[in-house]
């Protein structure tokens, strides 16, 4: 297994990065490679992703969510394995520190090859900045929740 672990500010309320990152159907506008998320029900979604001319669908199962604190998945079935986890940290009122957690196993060579030039690395790097982006130019206005709330 591999680790990720990246971490970016954001300025805008803990409440509001929650909401955001919990639409999940919304990630394909700040993550590289994510082609189409789709909201099964309360806890399931069915992702659909192009990386590095690699195209894979597959489900992640939420199992845990604490509203304005983290989320954390992982996969189901066989073709792509990982868990990860966003915490939420409020800095103050108007900022929130976001910091994700992800451990995958690459198989085949080109995901290894990957892994060890640090290629998810940088690509979680830089959809957390696309994500402060994102929320930012968002600020507190209304999103919809992917929670059921």
């Amino acid at each position: 297994m591999s680790r990720v672990e990246e971490s970016i500010d954001v300025d805008v309320p803990v409440g509001v990065v929650y909401d955001q990152w919990t639409s999940f159907e919304r990630f394909p506008e700040f993550m590289e490679g994510v082609e189409e998320v789709r909201q099964l029900d309360d806890v399931r979604a069915h992702w659909r992703t192009k990386i590095a001319g690699l195209s894979r669908e597959f489900e992640t199962e939420i199992v845990e969510r604490v509203p304005d604190e983290r989320v954390s998945w992982r996969t189901s079935g066989d073709n792509v394995k990982h868990t990860g986890t966003v915490s939420l940290q409020a800095i103050d009122g108007t900022h929130t520190r976001v910091r994700m957690t992800m451990d995958f196993q690459p198989t085949g060579f080109a995901e290894k090859a990957a892994d060890k030039l640090g290629v998810l690395d940088r690509m979680v790097s830089g959809d957390l900045r696309r994500f402060k982006q994102f929320v930012e130019t968002r600020g507190a206005g209304p999103t919809v929740r992917g929670d059921g709330a």
